[in-house]
């Protein structure tokens, strides 16, 4: 059987410039507060290590109870313009499924584009597609949010 595998794009002109956006998506520290896949998760930081080859480890989901594992590898980093890594999301010992992103930022006055391009193999079925796309968009809906109000540093 093979795993349904699916892409999807999200574009935003974001209100920062492109080393604090840079920053923003890529330290795991910030990316717990705007990441988590809805206004009512939590992401936890287990391990980071932000170098091409790096792992880090996340858990995410409900605040009281964070079930989800998130595994990171990264296989590209070129500050401040475009990053490659795949993020694995297993919970009670399945492996949900797997993913392919890429950050491609480009300055745009001053904001920066940025291109968020997300390769899906899912392991469960295709209803991951529609859950990784919600958490996508609803992470950078957030991101932005904390950017205009001030609250990411």
């Amino acid at each position: 059987m093979t795993a349904p595998i699916t892409t999807f794009r999200l574009t935003r002109i974001i209100a920062a410039p492109q080393d604090r956006l840079w920053h923003l998506l890529t330290d795991a520290r910030s990316r717990e507060i705007w990441g988590a896949p809805s206004d009512d998760a939590t992401l936890v930081l287990e391990s980071t290590d932000l170098r091409e080859g790096g792992q880090e480890r996340h858990r995410c989901g409900p605040a009281e109870n964070p079930e989800f594992t998130v595994d990171t590898h990264w296989y590209h980093i070129d500050s401040p313009t475009r990053a490659c890594f795949t993020e694995t999301i297993i919970a009670e010992g399945q492996r949900f499924g797997v993913s392919l992103v890429t950050y491609v930022l480009e300055p745009d006055g001053p904001a920066t584009t940025l291109t968020v391009d997300v390769a899906v193999a899912s392991m469960t079925g295709e209803d991951m597609r529609e859950d990784f796309q919600a958490g996508w968009t609803s992470g950078l809906d957030r991101l932005e949010r904390m950017i205009g109000s001030g609250d990411l540093a």
